[in-house]
């Protein structure tokens, strides 16, 4: 057998590697097109103020956000998180919202508001969605734009719990060179009409420019605890919340999907270590 053959069914796989990618590449720009910037703020502000006018928004150590782009690692116990960050957050840089892509974001009032936004960064399941995915965030920073990821993974119940963090939100920040900032969210997991809700911004965890390609296993895992220590301290002082009324709890699980099928039970408080 000569050698051209093998070289040429590695020229082939690569080819169809690249096409894959490719095809990733364009059906995330599909499913969350850039838009202009007069879109994202009308969106922010109507997000920011819905939080603000439904809820006692009250923000804590925002002058610890850096000025440039960062990974916001933030704490998720209910779908509404999100108009709570805008709330908190100051107009620029701008931010956008990384998450599970459904089918289609055309479809359901919150897809289509953040895909006509252009605050959304979907992503599928798989290295080759993750990688087209990772290509788009990396767009983002270089234009000055954040990144929000529930650094959870999923939602949960319990004001003073925060769940083991997946590494997403540590690896995007080491590959990126951008500080890590964790944001605690609370008062979420029972909305009331006027309740508070509390965003606490803690201290930038800042990483270092690489030298070398992917961060490594170890690095992801010692930035993603530090993070995970950091969000504990700062929800470990707020309450649990009493249920509110029915318009409250429909409102609360209106867009909620509990991996166990329904809301748990809150779990025991435990210290950061």
């Amino acid at each position: 057998m000569s050698s051209a053959q093998p070289r040429l069914g590695l020229e082939a796989a690569t080819a169809q590697v690249r096409s894959l990618a490719s095809r990733q590449v364009d059906r995330l720009v599909d499913q969350a097109p850039p838009r202009a910037s007069w879109r994202y703020d009308a969106t922010r502000i109507s997000l920011a103020w819905a939080a603000r006018l439904f809820s006692n928004l009250i923000v804590e150590g925002s002058e610890r956000l850096p000025p440039g782009p960062s990974v916001l690692c933030f704490s998720h116990q209910n779908w509404a998180d999100p108009f709570y960050v805008f709330g908190a957050m100051p107009r620029r840089p701008r931010l956008a919202f990384f998450g599970p892509e459904q089918e289609d974001m055309r479809h359901g009032a919150r897809n289509r508001l953040m895909r006509w936004g252009g605050v959304i960064v979907p992503y599928r399941p798989g290295n080759r969605g993750l990688v087209a995915a990772m290509a788009r965030v990396h767009e983002l920073f270089g234009a000055g734009i954040s990144v929000a990821i529930a650094g959870e993974g999923r939602i949960h119940s319990g004001e003073g719990v925060v769940l083991p963090l997946r590494e997403g939100a540590a690896y995007m920040a080491l590959r990126e060179a951008v500080p890590l900032v964790p944001v605690a969210i609370n008062g979420t997991s029972w909305l009331g009409f006027r309740r508070t809700v509390r965003v606490r911004v803690g201290l930038p965890l800042e990483t270092r420019p690489r030298t070398t390609g992917r961060p490594t296993s170890d690095e992801v895992a010692v930035l993603t605890r530090r993070a995970h220590i950091a969000l504990q301290q700062l929800v470990s002082d707020f309450p649990d919340q009493p249920k509110p009324g029915p318009v409250g709890r429909r409102l609360t699980d209106l867009f909620n999907t509990w991996p166990e099928g329904s809301r748990p039970g809150v779990p025991p408080r435990t210290e950061a270590k």
